[in-house]
């Protein structure tokens, strides 16, 4: 099979590219190439992706012989109000009506990578996918305005369109914005962890690893909306504690005021993706702690 993936430089977007290209797909790219993921780009390169630079707001995008297109691409992160705003419109919400329109030209099934931030403060935990969205930040309400488009494009023109939900993915080449790499990296550098909030927020961790198995099987067998996330709900000052121990450190820790838009709690219930799909997370907290901890220490060691 021929898969787009676009994002293919991202944190998930790059282990998707490896794991389509390991079970003997071929693979074609489209990224924007930001600082944060040109490095993780390089590693897949080296395996054989085809890389297209590609603006997904503006460039003409040619679906044309692929079998299915995963867009992953986005502009990501809750810190999304103020005049940062019109570029989560133009990355997340136009970029994915222009890849709604070429799927549809082109006649391709897309898996799109929704966010657990639609929920917002949920109204029950676990939440499950008929749950009524809430989204507290902008990025969640351009990452629900993307599942609107889906179904009007669907009901309109017939697109074959998969959504995911997807539950805080982390695992090394994860974006150097979130908790965990700087965690890893302050502890592996001696540095100190800027903490937002107390710390007792809560998260349905998801290792990228079963992310990236959940998402070739909507590919490949999925319809409608599903939760994608990890077993283990753990606070951040749980999972720092847990860093400290893996990695023998003491962690220095800064707090300040906790930032607008971020979700108390998330929770997946994953009822439905178990049942129709048989994914279920495989890869322990600590276990994928660790490989993030080995990911963050090596680098810091080879510098």
């Amino acid at each position: 099979m021929r898969y787009g993936v676009t994002g293919a430089a991202g944190f998930i977007g790059s282990h998707l590219s490896e794991a389509l290209l390991a079970a003997g797909h071929e693979v074609v790219g489209f990224d924007a190439f930001t600082d944060y993921y040109e490095p993780a780009l390089k590693e897949e390169n080296a395996r054989g992706l085809d890389v297209r630079r590609a603006d997904l707001a503006v460039d003409e995008l040619d679906f044309a012989g692929l079998d299915g297109v995963f867009h992953l691409a986005a502009r990501p992160g809750v810190r999304s109000f103020g005049d940062v705003f019109p570029v989560y419109l133009r990355d997340n919400v136009l970029a994915t009506q222009r890849v709604f329109e070429a799927a549809v030209r082109d006649g391709v099934r897309v898996v799109f990578a929704s966010s657990s931030s639609v929920y917002g403060a949920a109204e029950r935990y676990p939440t499950p996918e008929d749950t009524q969205p809430q989204p507290l930040s902008p990025y969640g309400i351009s990452k629900l305005a993307c599942e609107h488009l889906a179904a009007a494009y669907e009901r309109a023109f017939g697109l074959d369109a998969v959504i995911l939900r997807y539950f805080n993915a982390f695992g090394p080449r994860q974006r150097p914005d979130m908790a965990f790499t700087r965690i890893v990296f302050a502890l592996a550098e001696g540095a100190t962890f800027p903490m937002f909030g107390d710390g007792d927020q809560s998260r349905g961790w998801t290792y990228v690893g079963d992310i990236v198995d959940g998402t070739i099987a909507a590919m490949e067998r999925g319809s409608g909306i599903y939760n994608v996330g990890g077993a283990i709900e753990a606070s951040l000052n749980e999972a720092i504690a847990l860093l400290e121990e893996l990695s023998g450190r003491t962690l220095d820790v800064s707090r300040s005021e906790a930032v607008p838009g971020d979700q108390r709690r998330t929770r997946a219930d994953t009822t439905r993706i178990a049942s129709e799909l048989a994914w279920v997370p495989k890869v322990a907290f600590a276990d994928g702690l660790r490989a993030q901890w080995d990911w963050a220490s090596t680098k810091v060691a080879g510098r």
